[in-house]
This record gives C-alpha cells, sequence and structure tokens, in this order.
C-alpha cells in the first residue's frame, strides 16, 4: 500500500497545532489576568483580588509545563515532517526560533520567583512588578513564533539564487510585512481566551454552588477584560483582513468566495457552491467585503479568477474564517450583555441563561483561535513558504510518518489526561473563601508570634 507522506505529514502537524494553541494561548493570556487581578487586590486592599492572583498561578504553572512538552514537540515534528523546509529556511528562521526559547526562559524563571516570594516584601508593589516580565516573556514568546508563520507568509529579508537562501537579513525577515497585524491579533486574541477562560470558570461555580464575593468579584473583572479584548480583537481582525487585501488576495478571495474582481464587493456569510461552483443559501452584505479590505465601499477587490486555479486555497477556508468572525461578535456581544444588565437596576447580571453563555465562551473563545489558526495555515496552500517552496515539496518522504503521528496522537492524549487530573486535584474540594478564611487565620498567628497589633 502506498502511504500519502505528504497527506500524513498535513495531519500530524495539524494535530500538534491543534494540540499546542490551547497551552501557548493559555500560557500568554492568563499572566496579564494574574498581574491585574494583583495589582486591583493591592489598590484596593481587597484579599480576595490577591487570592484570585494566587489560585490563577497554580492553574497557569501546570498550563506552562504541558506547554513546554507540546512546543519541544512543534520543534521536534518540523525537523522530523518537513526537513527539505528546514534545510531551505532555517537559517532565516533561526534568529526568532532561538529568541522565542529565550523569552520562555525569561518568563519561566521570574515566574519562579514570583512564586516563592508572596507576602515576602513590605511594599506589596515590589511583588507585583515581578509579574511585569512574566507577561512580558509571554508575549515576547508570542512575538517571535509568531513571526516566524509571518515569514512563511511573507517571505522576506533573502536573496534566491541557485535555490537557496542567500544575503539573509533574520532581523527584516523576522519583522516581516506580514508580522505586526498577526502579533497584533495573536495577543488580543490571547488575552480574550485568557479572560474569557477564567470569567466562564467564575460563572460555573456560580451556577453550581451560589455567588460568592471572590466569584462576583472574579467574575466582573474578567469580564471588563473580555469586553475591552472583544472590541482589540475585532480591530485587530480588521487590520488583518486589509492586509490580506493589499498582500495575500488570493487569501482573502478564498475566505470570501469571492471568484471575479470587481468593485463594489459583496460579503458573503455561510451558504454552499453548487457544481458549477456558484454559492448558493448565503447571506450577501452588498458592498461590505470592499469597505472590510480597503474601506471603501466602491473599491475594487481582486478575484480567484486573476490566480492559477493550482495556486487557490481550499475553499472550505470561507467557514473558517466565518465561524471565526461569528465567535468573536458573540463574545462581545455576551460581555455587553453582562454589563447592561450590571448597570440595569431592573435585570439580574447573574442570571442564569446569561451565567451559561459566559460559561460557554469557554469553548468557542478557544474554537476561535483554532479556526484562527487553521485559517491562516489553509489559507496559505498549497505553500509552505509563500511563493517559494510548496508544501509537497517541504514534506518528508519517510512512510513512517504515519506511525510518527500515532505517536504524537498517544503523547497529547496522555498529556490532556494528566493536565486535567492534576488541575482538578489542585482545585477540587478547596473553595476559594475556605482558602481565604485559612490565609486570614494564618496572618493573625503569625501578628500574634510577632508581638505586632491585629
Amino acid at each position: 500500500m502506498v502511504i500519502d507522506t505528504v497527506l500524513w505529514s498535513k495531519w500530524l502537524t495539524g494535530l500538534t497545532l491543534a494540540f499546542h494553541a490551547i497551552f501557548a494561548t493559555v500560557g500568554v493570556g492568563v499572566p496579564l489576568m494574574i498581574a491585574i487581578a494583583e495589582f486591583v487586590g493591592i489598590r484596593k486592599k481587597d484579599p480576595h483580588y490577591l487570592l484570585m492572583a494566587k489560585r490563577w498561578t497554580r492553574g497557569f504553572v501546570i498550563s506552562v509545563a504541558v506547554g513546554v512538552v507540546t512546543g519541544t514537540a512543534i520543534a521536534l515534528q518540523l525537523a522530523l515532517v518537513w526537513p527539505n523546509f528546514m534545510r531551505l529556511a532555517g537559517n532565516v528562521i533561526a534568529l526568532p526560533l532561538f529568541m522565542e526559547v529565550f523569552a520562555f526562559f525569561f518568563e519561566a524563571i521570574f515566574l519562579g520567583i514570583y512564586m516563592y516570594t508572596w507576602d515576602r516584601f513590605r511594599n506589596p508593589y515590589i511583588h507585583w512588578l515581578l509579574t511585569i516580565p512574566i507577561v512580558a516573556g509571554a508575549g515576547m514568546s508570542a512575538f517571535f513564533i509568531t513571526s516566524v508563520n509571518g515569514f512563511m507568509n511573507q517571505p522576506e529579508g533573502f536573496v534566491m539564487e541557485a535555490g537557496h537562501f542567500t544575503a539573509v537579513d533574520p532581523v527584516q525577515a523576522m519583522l516581516n510585512t506580514a508580522t505586526p497585524s498577526k502579533v497584533f491579533h495573536v495577543l488580543t486574541s490571547a488575552y480574550l481566551t485568557g479572560a474569557a477562560l477564567l470569567a466562564g470558570i467564575a460563572a460555573y461555580v456560580i451556577l453550581r454552588k451560589g455567588a460568592s464575593a471572590y466569584y462576583k468579584k472574579a467574575l466582573k473583572l474578567m469580564m471588563a477584560i473580555v469586553l475591552v479584548f472583544s472590541v482589540l480583537t475585532t480591530l485587530a481582525g480588521d487590520l488583518s483582513a486589509k492586509f490580506l487585501a493589499e498582500h495575500q488576495p488570493e487569501k482573502l478571495a478564498a475566505a470570501e468566495w469571492h471568484f471575479e474582481t470587481e468593485r463594489g464587493a459583496d460579503l458573503i456569510l455561510l451558504g454552499w457552491l453548487n457544481a458549477e461552483q456558484k454559492i448558493v443559501g448565503a447571506l450577501h452584505l452588498p458592498k461590505a467585503l470592499s469597505f472590510l479590505a480597503f474601506g471603501d465601499f466602491d473599491a475594487e477587490v481582486k478575484g480567484l479568477e486573476e490566480f492559477p486555479p493550482g495556486e487557490w486555497p481550499p475553499l472550505l477556508v470561507h467557514y473558517l474564517f466565518d465561524f471565526m468572525a461569528m465567535i468573536g461578535f458573540v463574545m462581545l456581544a455576551v460581555a455587553f450583555l453582562y454589563f447592561l444588565f450590571l448597570f440595569w437596576k431592573k435585570r439580574n447580571s447573574l442570571n442564569k441563561w446569561l451565567l451559561r453563555a459566559i460559561v460557554a465562551c469557554i469553548p468557542l473563545a478557544f474554537l476561535g483561535v483554532e479556526l484562527g489558526w487553521f485559517y491562516a495555515e489553509l489559507g496559505r496552500q498549497p505553500w509552505i513558504i509563500r511563493g517559494y517552496m510548496r508544501v509537497e515539496e517541504a514534506a518528508t518522504t519517510s512512510p513512517n510518518v504515519r506511525i510518527l503521528f500515532f505517536l504524537f496522537l498517544l503523547l497529547y492524549i496522555v498529556l490532556g489526561t494528566m493536565c486535567v487530573f492534576v488541575l482538578r486535584r489542585l482545585f477540587r474540594n478547596k473553595p476559594a473563601e475556605a482558602e481565604l478564611e485559612s490565609l486570614r487565620q494564618e496572618k493573625f498567628i503569625q501578628s500574634m508570634e510577632k508581638g505586632e497589633p491585629v
């Protein structure tokens, strides 16, 4: 039996990216939430917010540990599954890959210091300052690895000679045209997802056990951040669409099933294609695609007819794009409704249906991240380095890639199971209010022993 090594290579890469994206997003998004919670706690002298920072840090450390393994797995599969890509582009992307590792160690060092220095400083702001390098390290990690993806979409910083990249400028390659919009989108969506995760957990506990002061405050704080970053993620999506319209028009055209170049192009939502590639059952928003692409309702948008059919991205990216965008607007609507109910005295912001919607935002947020990454990767097809190397040229020819797929799948099943098990053991039957009372008693005893007033 002949094994399609290119197909198995794609599946393996999809598997590694899908699993790693979960922990990478948590790794980037949650540190900012920890920093905000501790800052608010210090400013308000409210132990609830300080406890949020402590509890969230414990869970975050587990996700970091799993993220290290999944990140290593991605580096391993790049070398094993895409050897020709690494042979061609290795000297170009080496700098951001190295800097990504440096950023992770930078974050990990300060995370360890942060965890073990609670209540060790007379001025609590000194401890809070330790969150800044943690947040910065997580953000730098996202920046460097996203710049590699940016290079694959918009390769720059080299000269192509005799099938090799020469005269390489690694800084220009890293700071390619695609990097700013991609990094902005990745960071805002990660912060949005981190806030949605913690808000959803608070809403879930309120639904199950009632509204304690701790979880009400956690919910309100995180929903405020969800609202802010929902707006910023929408802005990032708009900038990304404008970037695609200018630099990767075939990717935008495939996402919108825009086959013919025209002015005043409609934005197409959902629908399907019949045998003649005619769009059926779709919702058309008149001239909205022209406005999305160029900020002008009458602007000309290139259609797929401008490109050879062999260079068209798979047309299913239309659904990835649509569902990603819809998830973003749903989360924005849920956050808006929460604050509408909160400030509208006749309504209850802890309405059960609204709380259930907030809980539902957890899987929706992660699904939105996954759809965004798959759109980024599939939308670049058939290229692995746009314009220079096709996917089939980069993939391994070893039939062992199929065995590798199942080995990686087993690894991720084990990692996922262990992560869930450890997190459940870490927080199960350990309510926040009971922990807060325990901390108060501990501080009371310490004050008594030191002879301080209590």
